[in-house]
């Protein structure tokens, strides 16, 4: 028998037990493979004994319409940057890489598929340049990989981010109040500004267009002054004024990322220290972007994608990552994947788009 292990790396993402599930029902048409899960990414295979679950009909039996993974998953002990403890307490990060290959040999697996964002993707590449037959999965809400048109998880973040903002559309009017709601996006305001279009946001500040604070007081302003009587913002954790930073602080130990959020808080004390009187209040959606339900286009991409990458292991397609362009799933090397990040470029015809709907950007 053949053996193929799964791994789920970086942060939780709605689509991931589809993905694990279409992967293992792709696999038991083929009587020759068996299918194993490590837990907490590649922490499964480091430890000893090794905490590697074998998947069976069983365990992975409805779980497409479940959010998590049923593998768990973790942002820490990247093997790339390895959290190492010395004699004085100081953490620091090494390239553990080669040890980790090392052991996936061992256990005597012949292939992995490995599910992630970025970072996980640059993983699978260090593990292919390691001699082990890896093809890649992009998940991420984020949607920050140019490789793919889109990435499973993203179309569930949007929704769960366009429900909460309808819902602080009716409080704002009701109170005439400004309404901030920051959601997720570090280096990419793809969540943030379809929120923005599909909650017909006033404003929308996202990580690629520094704002202007006086931009924004501007559009305030005209909002209350032809009666309207409320603002609505949406702003992507990762967004800074033009002459600021994002707001951040220390990562958490074994991370070597640090931690954002509470930009809204930022944005509200700007604004009043900019002269605006109106009522603000602040909203942060969180980890609430990356729970529940997967809808149903994140379960037939996600679905779509393990049997794709189940299908590249087959043909041996190793060293390149599943991807979805022009309606069609393809692979494509994961040295693509990950070499050019999908930011929301300032003139893209989205930008343009919701400039032509009246949102503001602060630039």
């Amino acid at each position: 028998m053949k053996k193929l292990l799964i791994a789920t790396g970086g942060g939780d993402c709605p689509g991931l037990n589809a993905v694990i599930r279409g992967i293992y029902k792709r696999a038991k048409k083929e009587k020759d493979w068996e299918v194993y899960g490590s837990k907490e990414a590649f922490n499964g295979v480091y430890s000893d004994p090794p905490e590697i679950i074998k998947l069976t009909k069983n365990k992975t039996a409805g779980i497409h319409v479940k959010g998590g993974t049923i593998l768990k998953t973790t942002n820490k002990a990247d093997p790339l940057h390895f959290p190492i403890t010395d004699e004085n307490g100081n953490v620091k990060f090494v390239d553990r890489t080669n040890i980790l290959a090392d052991r996936i040999k061992e256990l005597g697996f012949d292939a992995v598929i490995n599910i992630g964002g970025d970072g996980s993707q640059k993983i699978s590449q260090a593990l292919y340049k390691h001699g082990i037959n890896v093809v890649g999965v992009p998940k991420t809400i984020d949607n920050d990989l140019s490789a793919t048109d889109m990435t499973f998880g993203f179309q569930t973040a949007v929704q769960i981010a366009s429900d909460s903002f309808d819902k602080l559309v009716t409080t704002a009017e009701s109170h005439n109040r400004i309404m901030i709601m920051e959601v997720m996006g570090r280096d990419a305001g793809w969540i943030a500004i379809h929120t923005a279009i599909a909650g017909g946001a006033d404003i929308c500040l996202i990580p690629e267009i520094p704002f202007d604070i006086h931009k924004l007081v501007k559009k305030i302003q005209s909002r209350y002054e032809k009666g309207r009587g409320f603002v609505n913002i949406v702003i992507a954790e990762g967004a800074k004024p033009k002459e600021g930073t994002i707001v951040s602080r220390k990562g958490e130990e074994g991370s070597h990322h640090v931690r954002l959020g509470g930009v809204a808080f930022q944005l509200s004390q700007q604004l009043k220290d900019a002269g605006i009187k109106e009522e603000i209040r602040e909203t942060v959606l969180g980890h609430v972007q990356r729970g529940g339900t997967p809808t149903a286009f994140d379960r037939v991409l996600a679905s779509l994608f393990g049997v794709k990458s189940f299908e590249m292991v087959l043909k041996g397609d190793f060293g390149k990552m599943a991807s979805f362009k022009n309606n069609s799933f393809i692979s494509v090397p994961l040295e693509d994947a990950t070499k050019e990040y999908n930011y929301v470029k300032k003139d893209s015809f989205i930008v343009k788009g919701a400039k032509g709907l009246g949102i503001t950007f602060g630039d």
